[in-house]
């Protein structure tokens, strides 16, 4: 059964209020997606998922509670509606919780400008194959290359409704198009292994397999016979590909749930420096064809750019409305929203400053030191920074890269890391999160 998403949100809505709901929110979420994966030149995987999935979000009072479901018969919205009364009621009572002003709803936004949805079909499992193929061959081709490990191509279509009975209705749709590649050099214990991975909303903003591919090989192959390295202090540059990871950390750490809970190492930093002065860092939920973009957020605020961090100073944290009545400030328009969960707040598209130089140059400025190209595992201390990585890359002598490692860890604390921060210019544009490749000082490197 078809039914259109806005009609599904208005239908549990009433529902809602039938059960006795004082207010209440609805979200229902139409989506499609293809994964096709290849290995040694035949098809491995072909999954398919489609469907549409239902959330209602009840309160009573300073009371709210939260039920979901994929199944949109009329009997079972019904359902939902008496469950989630009846759950509200023996919840306990929080006394931020509530819906939006009427006054403060998005309102007349223009989806024609963030360009989300590809308007060519949907391409066929034939031709997602055909391309994976295209991508594990230009793999292989690469010198060096011993196997593919893995090359896929995907395409993920998503629409998504929000209603509430404060008079906020708005919708949107994305799509998203992908090819992936894992490539292996080597045998045995000396096996090694780099990846290229690239998604666009619009099929005509993909890399061709081509590229794809080689890039995976020829990242893989530059791995080949990687050792551990020294272990000490010494200067670190991270990837463009992993630098966000470094970005990440500080917007968590200014996300409104960890400071009302304490538990976060920005909590006293509000109009302190926690970059260098020459850097800002700004989230722009208006950006066209990018993957984080939306209209308006999942509490119907409208989404506005914003400076989190400008001229290195920390400006403000990222809320929803729940976390800025705890902290007596408004929400930023940052609340995201599943089907079977509260709003909660999150960060979409941010660009930090980029610097003037390439990460060539930053390599010769280093010395002596580390490029980090990946990264495992994560042990940060939510409260203090104290900052822990499994990682592998290159490691730099005399201003260039001498040698391929692995196995080792970086360490420091990420309040001090910030700050000494210099960024390259290579930041892509298509991504959410634009970072280019940052140099950090001073990290203690555990090698051999």
């Amino acid at each position: 059964m078809t039914r259109a998403l806005d009609s599904l949100t208005h239908d549990l809505l009433t529902a809602a209020t039938k059960a006795g709901a004082e207010a209440a929110d609805a979200i229902a979420v139409d989506g499609t997606s293809v994964t096709i994966g290849v290995l040694s030149g035949k098809l491995e995987q072909a999954e398919r998922a489609e469907g549409v999935e239902i959330g209602l979000r009840v309160l009573i009072g300073q009371r709210q509670a939260c039920v979901a479901a994929s199944d949109i018969k009329p009997e079972t919205l019904a359902e939902m509606a008496d469950r989630a009364v009846a759950m509200a009621r023996l919840a306990p009572e929080d006394p931020t919780i509530g819906l939006a002003a009427p006054e403060d709803l998005a309102t007349g936004w223009d989806l024609g400008a963030l360009d989300l949805v590809d308007p060519t079909s949907e391409p066929s499992a034939a031709a997602l194959e055909e391309m994976a193929l295209e991508t594990e061959a230009a793999a292989l081709a690469v010198s060096g290359v011993s196997q593919v490990q893995t090359a896929s191509a995907d395409y993920r279509q998503r629409r998504v409704h929000l209603a509430a009975t404060n008079g906020f209705s708005g919708g949107y749709g994305r799509t998203d198009h992908g090819l992936g590649c894992v490539a292996i050099t080597g045998e045995g214990t000396e096996m090694e292994r780099d990846y290229c991975g690239e998604g666009r909303a619009h099929a005509e903003d993909l890399p061709s397999p081509e590229e794809v591919g080689r890039l995976a090989g020829e990242r893989t192959v530059a791995r080949a016979g990687a050792k551990k390295p020294p272990t000490g202090a010494y200067p670190v540059l991270y990837d463009e590909r992993i630098a966000a990871s470094l970005i990440a950390h500080l917007l968590q750490a200014s996300n409104g749930t960890a400071i009302a809970r304490g538990a976060s190492w920005l909590r006293d930093a509000l109009d302190e420096p926690v970059l260098p002065a020459t850097l800002s860092l700004v989230e722009d939920p208006h950006r066209p064809r990018r993957s984080a973009s939306r209209p308006f957020d999942g509490e119907g605020l409208p989404t506005v750019k914003r400076s989190i961090v400008e001229n290195g100073v920390l400006t403000g944290w990222t809320l929803d409305l729940a976390t800025g009545r705890k902290l007596g400030l408004p929400s930023t328009g940052s609340a995201t929203r599943g089907t079977s969960s509260p709003p909660s707040p999150s960060v979409g598209n941010v660009a930090l400053t980029q610097g003037e130089r390439s990460r060539e140059n930053l390599i010769e400025d280093m010395g002596t030191g580390l490029l980090i190209t990946s990264m495992i595992g994560s042990s940060i201390n939510p409260t203090t920074g104290d900052y822990s990585r499994g990682a592998s890359g290159f490691w730099v002598e005399n201003g260039a890269i001498a040698y391929p490692v692995n196995e080792c860890t970086v360490a420091g604390n990420l309040r001090e890391m910030l700050m000494t921060l210099i960024p390259a210019n290579d930041a892509r544009p298509h991504v959410s999160r634009m970072v280019p490749s940052l140099l950090v000082e001073g990290l203690t490197i555990a090698g051999a």
